[in-house]
């Protein structure tokens, strides 16, 4: 696969990043082991994860496989992972969660426990936190880049103004600047291009998109008016997958968009999945879509978008139906839900923006 700078750094990543969500519980560890093996043979390096996903199981399995390969093969990974969230932990403690000095310290060890590695190469903040100073969260980022704990830092789920926020206050204290952020971007999710793309490429900052494929909508399986089979993700209970698909499903335009999808993809030989990976990695500021798999064949169908470019007229087209529409990510219901989730079963009542006890961001139940 073609390699691309990992943002301002000297870090060379493929065009397909593998994430890594529910290793543990979608995927069993067996399966997860077979996924690594495979993305390491076909060239990919960089692996996604976060201490919240399957409450830390994820960076346990990747932290098994580390110490079950030679050293030659898990050298060639670059790991990135994420703190912030604290899962079930806040309900009693309202320390547990957030971008304070305490909190990322605790989770930044535990993370490399769970990992088995000395250093994460890359740290990110999964979610801003706006009642912590962004100083204090930049100081303790900078000294654990000093300390050897982590090599670079980024973002995820921040808005345009948060991103230049911590970018402007990193370099008037001189201390670390984010060099990634991951955002929610697809064709069916576009409204990043209003304002943190052009802020990404002000400040040279790689954009890391996850849900490149909308939660499987861009694969072409689902069809208007039908109902989710409930092994999809479209017809899982869980709430990130509830609202997404139906954010999603509710939209003539998207619908359209996948129309065309898979419309070109018949034209030109490839599946719907490889033709709205390849749009997505060619992207400006775009380093490379970040894609899960459940299976070994779904991630080699994955990754053979790494060497798909599509023409001019094809990408004209995906263009123009997918235009950006008001009120998606990040600014409307669900992006507020992706700021504060981490808050919502133990922070106060100043700091929670839906209904306690909810685990949905409409706040139903």
């Amino acid at each position: 696969m073609l390699n691309r700078k990992l943002g301002n750094t000297g870090i060379a990543v493929p065009r397909i990043a593998l994430g890594t969500m529910y290793f543990g519980s979608e995927t069993p560890e067996e399966d997860a082991f077979a996924i690594l093996d495979t993305f390491v043979e076909a060239g990919g390096n960089l692996i996604d994860t976060a201490d919240v996903y399957v409450g830390g199981v994820s960076e346990q399995i990747i932290g098994r496989w580390f110490a079950a390969r030679p050293r030659d093969v898990t050298d060639r990974v670059v790991v990135a992972s994420k703190g912030r969230s604290g899962g079930p932990r806040a309900v009693q403690d309202p320390n547990a969660v957030g971008l304070s000095r305490r909190y990322l310290h605790r989770a930044l060890n535990a993370s490399l426990s769970r990992l088995g590695v000395e250093t994460i190469d890359l740290y990110q903040l999964h979610a801003s936190d706006m009642h912590t100073p962004v100083g204090e969260t930049l100081s303790f980022l900078d000294e654990a880049v000093k300390a050897g704990k982590i090599h670079y830092i980024g973002l995820s789920n921040f808005t345009g103004w948060q991103l230049q926020l911590m970018i402007s206050t990193a370099k008037a204290m001189g201390l670390q600047v984010p060099v990634t952020l991951q955002p929610q971007y697809s064709l069916l999710s576009r409204e990043i291009e209003w304002e943190i793309v052009p802020a990404a490429l002000h400040n040279g900052i790689g954009l890391l998109p996850w849900s490149p494929l909308a939660g499987g909508f861009l694969t072409g399986k689902y069809q208007r008016g039908g109902t989710a089979a409930s092994g999809t993700r479209a017809g899982s209970e869980k709430p990130l997958y509830q609202w997404v698909s139906e954010e999603y499903a509710d939209s003539d335009r998207n619908w359209a968009t996948i129309d065309a999808v898979v419309r070109i993809a018949k034209e030109i030989g490839a599946t719907p999945a490889q033709v709205a990976l390849s749009w997505i990695a060619d992207r400006p500021g775009v380093v490379a879509p970040i894609v899960g798999a459940r299976t070994v064949e779904h991630l080699r169908n994955n990754l053979a978008a790494a060497e798909l470019k599509l023409d001019d007229e094809s990408t004209d087209a995906l263009e123009k139906v997918s235009a950006p529409q008001s009120g998606g990510y990040p600014y409307g219901a669900f992006g507020a839900w992706q700021r504060s989730r981490s808050l919502q079963d133990g922070a106060s009542a100043t700091r929670q923006p839906f209904t306690a006890g909810s685990d949905h961001p409409t706040g139903r139940a």
